[in-house]
Order: structure tokens, then sequence, then C-alpha cells
């Protein structure tokens, strides 16, 4: 289930025909209508958030839960989300919530540091929830505090479960994994759910083993669990958290998140045992899931599933971080298994659009629909600007830079000069919170705009036309009815919520004409003296806006992925490494033509 460029090239020549019929691609960060966070609100800090989502397949659709929405999502594709508000709900919002689907019903768990409600629903669609238990049990031998924060009982584990896990094995039984830490590991048991009680909310559940201590970082082995942007900030301690648990065939794997949701690095780890209570055993190949590069960086903290077709898919954590720390968004990967149980999470370029598939994939079969950038680094023209907000941030692929018109009023405009006409296919504008102050969920938070397109400047056709969009759209991505030649595109304002018009891309994507770049050459790839880290490089490629750098355990697994501009340094170093791990290497080129074949491939010794 690995890409195959033939693949992307059949995806290009047909998606005029999809597009023709109904939407069925997407861009991350995923469309959601992410809500403001009330956590700052008297510090005066303002921000949309998304993050830690928990993606569960019930009945015919798929619910996405989150930390700190007051509510869920549903959808019954995995592209187009509708919020759901929940009848019943804990007073202090979800953080981290775990899923478990069981016997018909839907179960919902908070994160938490001491005994909280566990929540049931045969209705999510329409809201509807009750109290499975109003308090589950204690965690056997952790520290407990009372309302008032005074201490009332000591043991060797933390508080908890913070960032818990659920897992319905084959035979029945139900298993918890929780922790999030830079101290402590991460611990499961088995639990006793009451599956068959009709005892009402107030039954009893209980854990039927002792919490087992399984897994710590190791940084001095693992490169990428180390802290910082590119894991640059030394020895100081990392966080492992966000336990997740999938069973495939006879192995069990479970992933985790590290080594902190505030950077680029933040990525998904697995161990592999063959029992759902381990031993477990870290995977070589790990990270499972990173995207450190690119417009979107992060995915870890998230969940694995399986869609109705029998594809499996990673939803994690992107890191944005403007406005505060823990700003973030949701982002959505293509995973699976080989036949010899390696797990692999492709993040590829995985901020362009992507195919969602309508059957089981084939193997090699790609989401990429080939669709390339098109305004990296173009020219823009704004109506109006705010000192150090100029309208030039909108195409630099940085979500932390951005646009501010001088006031939010319909009208205001921005336009990208796409320097040629390429082909237009899809456009994704991306919100930023600029001193936005608001704290909570409104009528009027509601995003509304029009696209425009023109070959000339001059006469303007409509390429969507948002006027009486119903929803908050921070990431709205809009994939064209009608492919179309242009030149220029430009942003009509009409509504957003906040008190500014503040946007950090206007993403444009299609194909120009003529053939693919040429494959990178002189690849090297040295270790370092620390063999965490090796440098690679490669001669640039004239014409590419960027490059893939591709790295795995064979010539055949490339699945790990570092994007590259290409006015980025073409030698750079990765820091993620395991010690004592063969690798393979590979780059390759793109620009708004296609990608390049893959570079020869380089091995970095062990």
């Amino acid at each position: 289930m690995r890409f195959a460029l033939l693949a992307s090239f059949i995806a290009v020549a047909t998606s005029a025909a999809v597009a023709e019929t109904a939407p069925r691609t997407w861009a991350n960060p995923i469309d959601i209508d992410y809500r403001y966070n009330f956590e700052q609100m008297n510090e005066g800090i303002s921000y949309r958030t998304g993050a830690d989502p928990a993606i569960v397949r019930y009945d015919d659709a798929y619910y996405l839960f989150q930390t700190l929405a007051d509510g869920y999502w549903m959808s019954k594709d995995l592209v187009d989300w509708r919020f759901v508000k929940p009848d019943h709900w804990p007073f202090d919002s979800e953080v981290a919530p775990a899923t478990l689907v069981a016997d018909g019903k839907l179960f919902l768990m908070q994160s938490a540091f001491a005994p909280r409600p566990l929540m049931v629903s045969t209705d999510p669609a329409h809201g509807r929830w009750s109290f499975w238990t109003r308090q589950l049990p204690p965690v056997p031998g952790a520290t407990q505090y009372d309302e008032t924060g005074t201490r009332v009982a000591n043991g060797p584990l933390p508080p908890g479960p913070w960032d818990p896990g659920l897992l319905r094995d084959d035979d029945g039984q139900v298993y918890l994994y929780w922790g999030s830490s830079d101290r402590h590991p991460l611990y499961g048991a088995r639990v006793d759910f009451r599956l068959d009680s009709d005892e009402g909310e107030g039954k009893r559940l209980a854990f039927l083993t002792t919490p087992a201590a399984f897994i710590h970082l190791d940084p001095a082995n693992h490169g990428w669990e180390r802290f910082g942007p590119d894991h640059t900030l030394g020895d100081r301690p990392a966080y492992m958290e966000g336990a997740w648990m999938n069973r495939h065939g006879d192995r069990y794997y479970l992933q985790y998140a590290a080594p902190g949701t505030e950077y680029n690095v933040y990525g998904t780890g697995v161990y592999v045992g063959r029992a759902p209570l381990g031993p477990f055993e870290y995977a070589p190949y790990n990270p499972v899931g990173y995207k450190p590069g690119g417009f979107v960086t992060g995915a870890g903290h998230g969940s694995t599933f399986e869609d109705a077709f029998g594809n499996a898919w990673n939803a994690g954590t992107a890191w944005l971080g403007v406005n505060w720390t823990f700003e973030r968004r949701i982002d959505l990967f293509p995973a699976g298994w080989h036949d010899d149980g390696q797990m692999w999470i492709d993040t590829r370029f995985g901020d362009f659009p992507r195919r969602m598939p309508d059957h089981k994939l084939r193997d090699g079969e790609s989401t990429f629909t080939g669709w390339m950038l098109l305004s990296y680094r173009k020219p823009v023209t704004a109506s109006s600007s705010l000192p150090d907000h100029a309208a030039s941030t909108v195409t630099d692929e940085n979500p932390r830079s951005f646009w501010v018109a001088r006031d939010n009023t319909a009208g205001q405009t921005l336009t990208v000069d796409l320097r040629g006409t390429p082909t237009v296919r899809a456009v994704q504008v991306n919100y930023a919170d600029y001193r936005s102050d608001r704290y909570g969920d409104a009528p009027d938070l509601v995003t509304q705009f029009v696209l425009q397109g023109s070959l000339d400047g001059r006469q303007w056709n409509v390429l969507a036309d948002l006027s009486n969009e119903s929803r908050d759209r921070p990431n709205a991505y809009i994939e064209l009815t009608h492919p179309t030649k242009l030149r220029y595109v430009r942003y009509v304002h009409k509504h957003t919520g906040g008190k500014h018009l503040a946007i950090s891309d206007l993403r444009v994507f299609g194909n120009a004409e003529g053939p693919a770049p040429a494959a990178p050459i002189r690849v090297t790839a040295t270790r370092g003296a620390d063999s965490r880290e090796a440098t690679i490089s490669w001669a640039p490629v004239g014409g590419a806006v960027g490059y893939n750098v591709r790295w795995g355990l064979a010539a055949d697994r490339l699945h790990s992925t570092y994007q590259r501009f290409a006015d980025q340094p073409t030698s750079f170093t990765l820091r993620a490494l395991n010690k004592g791990v063969r690798y393979v290497v590979a780059v390759e080129a793109f620009d708004e033509r296609g990608v390049s074949a893959l570079s020869q491939t380089v091995v970095i010794a062990p």
C-alpha cells in the first residue's frame, strides 16, 4: 500500500471527472470548525484549536472527538464533517478522550486525574448520551487528591488515567492504557466495563489487573524522542503521552506520542507485542508517524482506525503555536501494515490535496492527487494591510506568519499572481487568529468569502461562493467543480467572527504544463559522531519548488519524509534516527508540474 507515480498520474487524469460528481479530496489540516479555547480568556489570549483526535467508526458514520470542544464531529465520508452538540457532557469538557465501540454502544472516556464519569451513546448522530457509570474506579496504586487539591493517598503511580486509550480484544476483554509525563511511563490494565449490566448509571466498574508499567522514553538511543525544534534541545525532558492500541493480526501495536506537542517534530512511535499487556518491543522503524516539514508540521497524539472499506488511517495533532503553545490543528494520513507486521503512516505530501478512496486500496495505490502547490512565494496584493503583517506572507507556507487587513469588513481582497496559467483544481484558505477576542461558541462565528479567478486580472469569474456558509472554517479547503486555467486567484472577504481579518496562507493547487523535474543527483548521507543523526545532502534541481527527503528500513519502505522547500539549504542534519539501525535514504524533487523520480538510494550504516 505504498505510493506509485503511476497512481498519482492516474489521479490527475481522472480528477476532473471526480470533481464534477462530488468533492472527494481534502487537505490537511482537516476542514472542521475548530472551536475557540476558553482557558486563557482572563489573559485575553484568543485562538481556535484542535488536538488529540480520537476517530472511531460507529454504525455507518465516523465520529471525531478532540480536546476541549464541548461536542464532537460526525462524517459519513471522512471529508465533510458536521459538529454535534451533545445533550450530556462533562462540565470540565473532554481532554484527549478515549473511545470504544462494544456491544452496539459507543463509549467515551475523558482524561482525568481522579475518577470521572464514563459516557455512552447508541445515538451519537443526534447527540444523545448518558452515563454508563457516574464514576470510574480509582487507578490502583495511584496518588489521589480530593476536590480541594489536598493529597489523600500516596502511591507509586501518578494520578490518572490521563491520555487514556481503550481496546476491546477479540475475546471480549477490555484493556485501558494511559499516561502523559516527562518522568513516568505508559501504563495498562485489564478492566471490567460490566458490558452485560442493566444496573443503570450506578454500576461499579473495576480494574481486573494491577496496572503494569510498559515503556519509557529512551532519547539516548532514539533520536526522535529528543525535545525541541528538530530535536535540538538536548537533554531537556521530553514527554511520552497519548496511548493508543490497535490489534492487527496476532500483534498488538501500542502507539505513543513524543517528544512534545509544541514543536514541528511531534510524532508517533509504536511498541509491538504478542499480548494486550505485553511484553512490548520497540519498533526499529520509529517514528512511525512523523511530519517535521511543510505547511503542516506534527503528527503525534492521535488514533489509528479503519474506514468502511478496510483502509487504515491515522489522525494526529499538528502544531501551530502562534497565540499559545498549545494552539493546534488535526491532520489525517493513510496508514497500514506490511505482511511482516511493520506498521506505517504515510505523511509524504501530507498537506497537499489527497483523494478519499471509495474502495479498498490496492497495494501501492496512492491517495495523493498529484495536484501540486502553485502559490509558493508568488506575488500577492491586498486591499489593505496592517504594519508587520504584509500580504506576501500568505504564500510563504508558514502558518505562523500572516496577513492582517486594516479592518474586518466585507470587500477586503487578497490576490495571488501565479505567474503563469496553470490548471487550478483546489484552493485552501487558512485563517489566523490575531487578537480575535473570542473565547467560545457564538452564532456569528461563521466564515464567508468568495473565490474568483482571472486570466488577465480584469475579467473575473467566480470559482466558489461561500457567502452563505453557516459554519466556521479556519482551514477552508475548496475543490473546484471545474478545473480552470488561471493566472490570478482572488479572495473576496465577506465575514469572519474574529475581531480582525487575518489569513496565514492562501494555498493554490493544480498543475502547470510540462515534464516533471529531474531526479536529484549527488545524494549523500553521512552518519554523525552522534549516531542518532545524519547529514543528508543533494545537488539542487533547477526550477524545483521543493524536495522530499525519504528514508526507511529498505528501498521499498521509505515511509518517513522530511519536506524541504527549494529556498532552504540542500543539506541538513536529520536528528530522528535510532542507534544501531541501518537506513536507506533517497530524495525526490517537486515543482508545479509534478514529482521527479526518486534519486539513487544511499545507505546510512548502523
